[in-house]
C-alpha cells in the first residue's frame, strides 16, 4: 500500500509546490519587473497620498465633477463586493431603476445608455465619450467655468480603441475629474 501512496504524495508535494509557491512568484516577480504601475494596482497618487486606480471606478457624486456609470455593487464601487445585478431585460425592477435614473440624470435625451446602466462588475472606471459630453453643462455650471473649456478637457481625456479597432472610446473617469481639478484651479 506505501508503494502506492508514495508516487502520489510526491506528485502532490512536488505540484504544491511548483504551481502553489514557484509559479507564482515568478509570475509576479516578471510582472513587477516588466509592468510595475499595472503589477501594484495601476494607482493614482498625488504625491503620496493614493486617490485610486485607473482600473476601480469612484463614487463622484457632487454636481461639480463628471459622474461614473452605476454601480450594481451593494455599496457603490466596493471591489469587495463587485458584480452585477443579475437583473435581465425584462426584470421590472431593472426596468423601474433605469427609468428612474434617467429622470434624475438631467440630461437632454437620448440618454447614453452607460449613463444609467450598470456594468458587469460594477466597478467600470470609464464612461463613453457621448456620457461625458452630456454631463458639460452640468459641470461647467457648478464650477463657473465655460462649458467649451470643460469639452475641449473631455475631448483631450477621450481615448480611441486599442491599435484603432480594440475597444471603444473611452473617458477615464478619475483622470478627467482631476483635470478638471487642474483646470479649476488655474
Amino acid at each position: 500500500m506505501i508503494s502506492h501512496l508514495r508516487p502520489a504524495l510526491v506528485f502532490v508535494g512536488g505540484f504544491t509546490l511548483l504551481l502553489g509557491l514557484a509559479y507564482p512568484l515568478s509570475m509576479t516577480a516578471i510582472a513587477t519587473t516588466l509592468l510595475p504601475h499595472q503589477a501594484q494596482g495601476s494607482l493614482i497618487r498625488d504625491g503620496d497620498r493614493v486617490l485610486g486606480s485607473e482600473l476601480v471606478g469612484q463614487n463622484f457624486t457632487a454636481p461639480g465633477y463628471f459622474h461614473p456609470r452605476p454601480s450594481a455593487a451593494a455599496t457603490p464601487y466596493d471591489a469587495m463586493a463587485s458584480g452585477g445585478s443579475n437583473l435581465g431585460p425584462l426584470s421590472q425592477k431593472l426596468i423601474d431603476r433605469i427609468r428612474a435614473d434617467v429622470a434624475a440624470a438631467g440630461m437632454a435625451a437620448p440618454v447614453p445608455a452607460d449613463a444609467v446602466t450598470a456594468s458587469a462588475s460594477g466597478l467600470d472606471p470609464d464612461i463613453s465619450p457621448q456620457n461625458a459630453q452630456a454631463q458639460v453643462a452640468r459641470v461647467a455650471a457648478a464650477r463657473g467655468i465655460a462649458p467649451a473649456r470643460v469639452a475641449e478637457l473631455v475631448e483631450r481625456q477621450t481615448r480611441q480603441p486599442i491599435l484603432g479597432i480594440f475597444g471603444a472610446p473611452r473617458v477615464n473617469v478619475l483622470a478627467l475629474n482631476r483635470a478638471l481639478d487642474t483646470l479649476a484651479a488655474q
